[in-house]
């Protein structure tokens, strides 16, 4: 059966990015919906494909899966030989942990450093909870790159569902000249030079549509 994801805008929607990574990384033959966001005709093309009523959602036959994180995992299963998760029990234990922390966590960034593809690379004022974000998050690259330096460039060596989650805030880190050490940067520049990304980026930028509540 062929995948159908449906996403957002590209220059904004963060959350569609990571499932959409994923499949064009592992070479998953796939057709894209893309529904721009926050219009008066969204809601009810988004709710034709998901009862969530949000994006992105993966269409497989008659299966919907909704959700960034639920996703990946349902491609990770579904597609066995991409190996979502690394090998190990314990480096998948942590490779979780990490992907469910950014699901849920790093408020301040998300509302203050919102993804926009066509934002000028550009320091921006933001209150301190954007820094202990930033903090955080240059901890855990860190910690991983120093521990798998030596498997590949990527969080856990090779590219996970834990590098896919983190791809937006990737994104953000340049956009915002967010700075976390020398690590963090050499892994922004990882995460950006994926041909996928620039794919990715180059479709945001070449898009007409302007939400205003992500535009600085």
């Amino acid at each position: 059966m062929s995948l159908t994801l449906v996403i957002g805008n590209k220059n904004y929607s963060s959350w569609s990015l990571r499932p959409w990574l994923y499949l064009k990384h592992h070479g998953l033959a796939f057709e894209e919906i893309r529904i721009p966001l926050y219009r008066e005709d969204s809601k009810p093309k988004i709710l034709a494909h998901s009862p969530a009523g949000k994006v992105p959602v993966l269409i497989d036959g008659d299966l919907a899966v909704w959700d960034s994180l639920a996703i990946l995992e349902y491609l990770a299963e579904r597609f066995p030989e991409t190996a979502g998760w690394p090998r190990l029990p314990s480096d998948r234990a942590r490779a979780r942990s990490l992907a469910a922390e950014m699901h849920s966590g790093f408020l301040a960034l998300r509302t203050h450093c919102g993804m926009n593809c066509r934002r000028p690379p550009a320091v921006k004022a933001v209150p301190e909870a954007v820094y202990q974000d930033v903090a955080r998050i240059g901890q855990i690259w860190r910690d991983c790159r120093e521990r798998f330096a030596g498997e590949g460039p990527w969080l856990f060596g090779r590219f996970t569902i834990a590098d896919a989650m983190y791809a937006p805030v990737a994104l953000r880190f340049a956009t915002y000249r967010l700075e976390a050490g020398p690590v963090a940067a050499e892994y922004v520049s990882t995460v950006l030079g994926h041909p996928a990304m620039w794919e990715w980026m180059e479709a945001g930028r070449a898009e007409i549509e302007v939400i205003p509540a992500f535009e600085d």
